[in-house]
């Protein structure tokens, strides 16, 4: 087998999914990014890690999520396993926060199995195995593809290296949320297992209410793409999120605050962050003193929706120390926020 020369940056973004109703189907993308630089070593396996869980993940070998996520897609390929791997993580992404820190991880390691063995890098080529691995499609559609996707899976069979006849296999369509949409994430200070919250969800609900949550993943959508005024209405749930709030209280108590200021605010996959959603910016103050009020130290993150999903470009180096590596564009949002904020601290205006 001939292996790419050189190393391979793979950039893979942050993601929220469900995003109220849109329980395992509907995801977006964040501008937030995790970085992954990997190439072909002459024998072992190197690991740099540096951000987000660093001193968590950095000793794990060959049980690092990347590293199993390029083993399984280097089997798939039939390309056989290189000689040796090395790799330079630098994560952003909170860890267990319910930001799609898993399904970056997977995608980064699929599309870097895939570059260096000179295989496709498109979205189409690499959902399935990313699918397989994550367990379902909500996350890792919107890493792939970026924008909002609608992800859902269908009952053909397909069969190839690695690849089970008879399996479900995962579909996604993008759409582009309007611009004057801000995501905002605000990250929770300690993390929830998603097998936890997993857990807590029933095995049926009642039909009124699988009914109304239909009718607000579809009016999810629309308010998304074309209105927004809707937004407070389209993120109404109940399928997931009451179930889920005795394993994170804080998380259900400041949805509830937010919402009942008007502010559209779900959790962010299955927690324990929360996302809210500002149009043209406006509420960002009034989301800042809600939050603030809770007494918890919740971290308030105005994003962009990532509109270009993740990227794998070979022969490119991350400048400087991993650890120095720019986190990407700051939000004019944020940045207007964040100089408020600072002035508010110093004087009286």
């Amino acid at each position: 087998m001939r292996w790419v020369e050189g190393p391979v940056l793979v950039r893979a973004p942050a993601t929220s999914a469900n995003l109220g109703p849109g329980f395992d189907a509907l995801g977006l993308a964040l501008s937030l990014h995790d970085e992954i630089q990997a190439w072909v070593a002459p024998a072992g396996l190197s690991i740099e890690v540096s951000g987000e869980a660093a001193a968590d993940v950095a000793d794990a070998g060959e049980k690092h999520l990347v590293v199993r996520a390029m083993r399984v897609t280097f089997d798939a390929l039939g390309t056989g396993q290189p000689p040796g791997l090395a790799l330079r993580c630098v994560n952003r992404i909170p860890h267990g926060r319910g930001l799609g820190s898993s399904a970056a991880a997977i995608v980064a390691g699929v599309l870097a199995a895939r570059a260096l063995a000179g295989a496709a890098v498109t979205p189409d080529a690499a959902l399935p195995l990313a699918n397989e691995l994550e367990g379902h499609p909500d996350n890792v559609a919107p890493c792939l593809y970026g924008g909002l996707t609608i992800a859902w899976l269908t009952q053909e069979g397909f069969e190839g290296p690695g690849r089970y006849p008879g399996t479900n296999r995962a579909r996604a369509v993008r759409l582009e949320p309007l611009a004057e949409i801000t995501p905002v994430a605000i990250v929770a200070p300690a993390p929830v297992s998603t097998w936890v919250a997993r857990g807590l969800l029933p095995p049926d609900v009642p039909h009124s209410d699988a009914a109304r949550n239909a009718g607000r993943a579809a009016l999810l959508v629309a308010a998304l793409t074309a209105r927004p005024e809707a937004l407070l209405d389209a993120t109404e749930d109940l399928l997931h999120q009451d179930y889920r709030a005795s394993a994170m209280p804080a998380t259900r108590d400041l949805v509830g605050r937010l919402r009942a200021a008007g502010l559209p605010a779900v959790v962010s996959g299955a927690g324990p962050s929360v996302l809210a959603f500002l149009v043209a910016g406006h509420g960002l103050d009034r989301l800042d003193s809600i939050v603030e009020e809770t007494g918890i130290e919740w971290r308030i993150s105005p994003l962009d929706v990532e509109r270009q999903g993740a990227s794998a470009v070979p022969g490119v180096r991350v400048p400087g120390d991993a650890g120095q590596s720019s986190p990407g564009r700051l939000n004019p949002l944020t940045a207007t926020w964040m100089a408020a904020k600072e002035c508010r601290g110093r004087c009286r205006c």
